[in-house]
């Protein structure tokens, strides 16, 4: 039976020669919404005095602009409000969409890497066929994963590792139900959620470096630890090459 430090020996390995597709395709996920991060957003505050708009990456604003209004504009972009949040609804409910095919196709890119095969960075957009799935997938994780945390935190830190494979998994068996490749990811986690949590703390020291760097490590650490993460699924699902 592998050890963290194991699987960040073959992350390092299928890594070798091959870290610029691997950062790119990494950063494109991040992007997209394809590993739980924040998107490209446009952020919208208006009252009475003023107008203050943001356009953000990441968490990050890239642009801003304010400006003062007079009280008609005021009033009318205030009576707006409502075709603004629906716009925003619309928004939110296609990168949902887009961030669940993602990271089933990052998932893919990862496995790839791992298996020593040719991996793309159109590997990403390979599972737009099969976008149903993906977002019912990413949804019924985040719904159970709120039930369980409602009990108490424990048992949603649990449901959490328990669902952690799915999109691997989905990634090889596109023909398999959401709740079927949930359900298989419970089974081939049982007894090893604590090993995935053991992996992903041996990164602890490599993400305080990161944050010394304003995040900008994190272009490197980010498919390190994908690739260590591909590699362990590959150990617990007996599917190693």
């Amino acid at each position: 039976m592998k050890c963290a430090a194991d699987f960040r020996y073959i992350a390092r390995e299928v890594l070798r020669g091959k870290w610029m597709v691997a950062v790119i395709a990494g950063l494109v996920a991040f992007m997209l919404g394809g590993l739980g991060s924040e998107g490209p957003e446009v952020k919208l505050n208006i009252d009475m005095s003023g107008a203050n708009v943001n356009f953000e990456i990441a968490g990050q604003t890239i642009l801003s602009s304010n400006g003062a209004l007079n009280d008609r504009l005021g009033m009318i972009l205030a009576g707006s409000a409502i075709y603004i949040a629906l716009i925003a609804i619309v928004m939110a409910v296609v990168y949902f969409v887009l961030g669940s095919v993602v990271e089933v196709g990052y998932d893919r890119f990862n496995l790839a890497l791992v298996d020593r095969s040719e991996a793309k960075i159109d590997m990403l957009f390979t599972y737009f066929h099969n976008w149903k799935t993906t977002a019912a997938a990413k949804f019924l994780q985040s719904f159970y994963i709120l039930l369980w945390s409602l009990l108490f935190i424990i048992p949603g830190i649990i449901a959490t590792y328990s669902y952690a494979m799915t999109g691997f998994i989905l990634a090889e068996h596109p023909e398999l139900t959401a709740s079927e490749a949930i359900a298989r990811s419970k089974e081939i986690m049982s007894g090893n959620r604590f090993r995935l949590f053991c992996l992903q703390l041996s990164f602890i020291g490599w993400s305080i470096l990161c944050t010394l760097t304003l995040g900008i490590g994190n272009l490197w650490l980010r498919p390190y630890k994908q690739a260590a993460r591909a590699a362990f699924y590959r150990e617990i699902s007996g599917t190693e090459v």
